[in-house]
This record gives structure tokens, sequence and C-alpha cells, in this order.
């Protein structure tokens, strides 16, 4: 096999040589040499670790901040498992005795669905004709999430809050958005007296009025002395990296001793809108079942006590 202007070749014969084009992905290549040489394939080429490694190459780098985060955790716990194993080798007994021997459980899940992801790639790669081990395995069960932000622990961590981020839990409640649709909010964004999102997850677009404590909190941000493009920015005017948002966050959380993650100021806002309808608008919930789900199990349904005198 001779590579050449950047593709690899299966060169056959001497007098003339032929050669067959193999392509410019190397590990294909050798596939089709080994087909044509009629050898086995040394199994390292289509090795989990190696296919996972192309993955954080290529696709990762397009991914947002949050995302290439928690894959790159997984990736390396999965390296951990199957690194040196061949695609193929790897079964859906394989893929639950892993679920079952790791300790967080909830941890797992996210690790399997991103070894589910590397490999549907694998198959569009052209790496491996098999299904993939993970379809039909059962995850681990998920309680889901269901803390419910009172308003004396917002307060409590606002007093702890710098005014960058005073300025993001703001925006985040008032709006209802999730961190990565708060952190991409520009100004230009402010039209006709209403801010336009286009949700990055579900790409709902909401106008939201801005009227109340909002027009309060978009008044403040237009009267800082730095004004960059984006609505959250730093000092400098350069727009708040999530990583930024994350440390400022817990540097305050851990002053104020509370126990809340930003991304519960969604459910809150949520939480304390009266009408159901609204916030599942604000939301932008596909059904009203699915905002009613994500608000009751927060703080459950509101009842009257039993009003007949014994």
């Amino acid at each position: 096999m001779h590579r050449k202007g950047g593709a690899y070749y299966y060169v056959q014969g001497t007098r003339p040589r032929r050669w067959i084009p193999l392509g410019l992905d190397r590990v294909k290549a050798l596939m089709q040499y080994a087909q044509l040489e009629q050898v086995a394939l040394d199994p390292s080429i289509t090795a989990f670790g190696a296919i996972a490694e192309r993955y954080r190459k290529e696709v990762l780098p397009l991914k947002a901040y949050a995302t290439q985060k928690e894959y790159n955790r997984a990736i390396d716990a999965l390296r951990e498992v199957f690194d040196r194993v061949p695609l193929e080798a790897i079964g859906p007994q394989h893929v639950r005795k892993y679920l079952d021997a790791r300790s967080k459980k909830i941890a797992a899940n996210r690790e399997i669905a991103v070894l589910s992801t590397i490999f549907n790639r694998a198959r569009e790669w052209g790496y491996t004709k098999v299904a993939n081990p993970c379809q039909g395995v059962h995850r681990n069960r998920e309680l889901g999430r269901d803390k419910y932000v009172s308003d004396e622990e917002y307060r409590q961590l606002y007093a702890h809050a710098d005014p960058i981020l005073r300025d993001a839990m703001d925006l985040a409640y008032y709006t209802g958005q999730r961190v990565s649709d708060v952190l991409s909010m520009k100004r230009a964004d402010i039209q006709d007296g209403a801010l336009w999102v286009k949700q990055r997850k579900t790409k709902a677009r909401l106008r939201i009025a801005i009227e109340g404590e909002l027009a309060a909190v978009l008044e403040r941000i237009a009267g800082r002395a730095v004004v960059g493009v984006s609505l959250l920015t730093t000092a400098r005017g350069q727009r708040l990296t999530y990583r930024q948002l994350y440390s400022r966050f817990e540097h305050a959380r851990n002053a104020a001793k509370v126990d809340f993650q930003f991304r519960d100021l969604r459910a809150k806002a949520a939480t304390d809108m009266e009408n159901l309808e609204q916030a599942q608008k604000l939301l932008g919930h596909a059904t009203r079942d699915m905002t009613e789900h994500y608000t009751k199990k927060r703080i459950g349904e509101r009842i009257r006590p039993v009003r007949r005198k014994l």
C-alpha cells in the first residue's frame, strides 16, 4: 500500500503497475488492503480507542462547550474498558456488564449514550456493519432532577454574586431559558419591544416581551461601562463563556452555602409562574403535559386542606 498526494493506493503488479485507489482515510484504506491481500486485519485498527479519538478530533469540536466537556469525560471512562477492543467485538452483554459494574449509575448511562453515538458514527464512516450493541439494552433507572430553588436560596447566592453573575442569574430566571441560550443572547436580539430567542436544543423561536423585571435587567445591562455584542460579557466586553459562568457560580454558591445548580433557575422560572400555559410557551415545551410534569415534580400540586370540622 502506498500513499500519494494525501491518498492511499494499493499497487498491483510490476510492469505495468495498477494503482487501485483506497481513499483518504487510513483506517478504511487498511481495511480494503486486508481484503485485497486476503489477510486478517490487525484488530487494533478498528479498536474503540482509535475510533473514539477520531470522533474526539473531528466531531467533538463542532459541539457546544458543555457537550464537549461531558463527552470528553465519557470517552476517557469508556477507553479504560474498551480501548483496545475491536468495535465488532463489543456486544449488548458487554454494555449491560458496564452499566452494572459502574458505581455511578447516572454517569454510566451518559457514557453508554456516548458509546452509542460513536458507534453510529463508525457505521457511517464504514468501519463496521454490525448493529449498534447499545440498542435494546435498558439503562439504569433515573428519577430526574426535582430541585426547586426557593426565593431565600436565590437571594443568598445573589448576595455573594458579582455583577456579571447577577445579570446571568436574572436573565436565566426572568426568561426561563437554558444556560446555552442565555449565554447566546445578543443585543441585536432586542427588537420591537421583545427579546428574540431561538433555542439551540429544540430550535423553537420565542419573542419574550420586554416588560417588568426583565426590562429592568436589560436596562441595567445596557448601562454597563463596557458594551459588547453579547448581553452577558466580561469586564473587557468579551462574550461570557460557559466556563467563566460556571466558575463564578461555583464561587458564589460555596460562599452562600446553598445547594442548587444554575440550570435549576429555568425550572424555578416555570414553577413560579401562575399560568401553566404561559410557562409552557416561555420554556418552549411542545406539550402542556411536559410543562406540568416539569413543575409538579419539584413542588407538587397546590391543594386545599380538608375544611369540614369534626
